[in-house]
């Protein structure tokens, strides 16, 4: 049983448009769908007709503390319908803007599977910045709503990749989430990180 001392709700808001030919994103879901006091929101699978429901978006990010953003990195950014629920959801006067305070405080990151090496993401590589960079817009849209925005976790090297290695991300992910339900992560470990899961052992905290 898990110790109630601190314990926060954390919402998995998933986006993959063609989920059911993803090996790697499937096995990452498979690792945290079953955990307890996790929300697990696949939009593709809730919107179908790919019309949102305002309304009930915004009220599972009031009922969350921390927010996982899980997707493929499409084109250097998300998925049509995870940028479609950011347009829309994230409304004036609700999550920010006068009086648009629901979301201050609230922890949110980016969970993202990404085609190229580690090494293509940096200055003198094939993408010429790192994720982190490319991540810019989507760290600014949820820091003006107040959000504290964390290094994201990052499964590299997805073309091709081996069910040894699949595995491993998906047992680090698996932890990473515990770590973020049951606060057992070290957050001031976390700034400046390119992403969280460079060395998970140095940031969860033996309780």
């Amino acid at each position: 049983m898990i110790n109630d001392r601190r314990r926060n709700r954390v919402l998995i808001l998933f986006a993959h448009p063609a989920f059911e030919k993803s090996r790697v994103n499937r096995r990452l879901v498979d690792a945290i769908k079953d955990l307890e006091g996790i929300t697990f929101h696949d939009l593709y699978e809730a919107y179908p007709e790919l019309h949102i429901r305002v309304e009930r978006e915004q009220a599972l990010l009031e009922q969350h503390d921390v927010v996982v953003l899980q997707h493929p990195f499409f084109w250097y950014s998300t998925p049509a319908m995870l940028k479609e629920w950011e347009d829309l959801v994230l409304q004036h006067g609700w999550a920010f803007g006068k009086d648009g305070t629901a979301l201050q405080g609230k922890k949110i990151l980016n969970a993202i599977t990404a085609g190229g090496r580690e090494s293509a993401y940096q200055p003198k590589g094939y993408n010429h910045f790192t994720i982190r960079q490319l991540l810019a817009p989507i760290e600014q849209s949820f820091r003006l709503c107040g959000m504290e925005y964390l290094p994201p976790f990052v499964a590299h090297g997805t073309h091709g990749m081996g069910h040894e290695v699949m595995d491993r991300h998906a047992d680090e992910y698996r932890r990473f989430i515990i770590a973020l339900r049951d606060d057992t992560l070290n957050w001031s470990a976390l700034a400046g990180l390119e992403r969280v899961n460079a060395d998970l052992d140095a940031l969860i905290r033996d309780v």
